[in-house]
């Protein structure tokens, strides 16, 4: 009777989790030149700057995970037109709130608000729980940067986006890699042509 009653007080194992967002990848273009602003604006900022690998827009942080839900998330994604277009990276910043240098854009663009509103509207028809703040598109650059007065002087960046990504973080010794966990390649229309 003792070891029935210590078997039900046993608390059941914890499911499995994946810490997952969507994303789009800059072309490595793109992502060798942000790669070196960043560098510069660290020696000025201090701070960890972000594996080059790592680079990346997200579109909805989805977090700690069940592993189970991810057939279920691929659907939802899978009801969402990938596109093809450009954006361009115009500006830089730093945050003091969170203390990241970033770059970004002034304005969001219509091709990429409406990629994010699809992907988020399919995402809360399919019950799948995501951060729903509003939608800032930055690259994070450096973590843990001090404030300056002056950050290196920033060229605009064109970037092509070519679809999106469900990337889940994997912990290494080295820190946190990104790694697709699914893709939706973009679909180039005539106009875009």
């Amino acid at each position: 009777m003792t070891n029935e009653l210590e078997t039900s007080l046993v608390p059941a194992p914890k499911p499995a989790t994946l810490r997952l967002f969507f994303a789009l990848w800059p072309e490595e273009s793109v992502k060798a030149k942000m790669a070196g602003w960043a560098r510069r604006a660290q020696e000025r900022t201090g701070g960890r700057l972000m594996h080059p690998d790592n680079l990346h827009l997200t579109l909805a942080f989805l977090g700690d995970t069940p592993a189970d839900q991810v057939e279920r998330i691929k659907a939802a994604a899978a009801r969402v037109s990938p596109r093809t277009f450009d954006w361009e990276l115009d500006t830089v910043g730093h945050w003091n709130h969170n203390h990241i240098v970033w770059a970004g854009t002034t304005a969001v663009s219509e091709p990429l608000a409406l990629l994010v509103t699809e992907l988020r509207t399919a995402l809360m028809q399919a019950e799948i729980v995501f951060d729903a703040k509003a939608f800032v598109p930055h690259i994070t650059l450096v973590r843990n940067a001090r404030h300056v007065a002056v950050l290196p002087d920033w060229k605009p960046l064109r970037w092509r986006v070519n679809g999106f990504a469900l990337v889940k973080s994997v912990r290494t010794d080295e820190g946190s890699r990104y790694v697709n966990a699914a893709e939706w390649p973009g679909i180039e229309t005539k106009a875009e042509r």
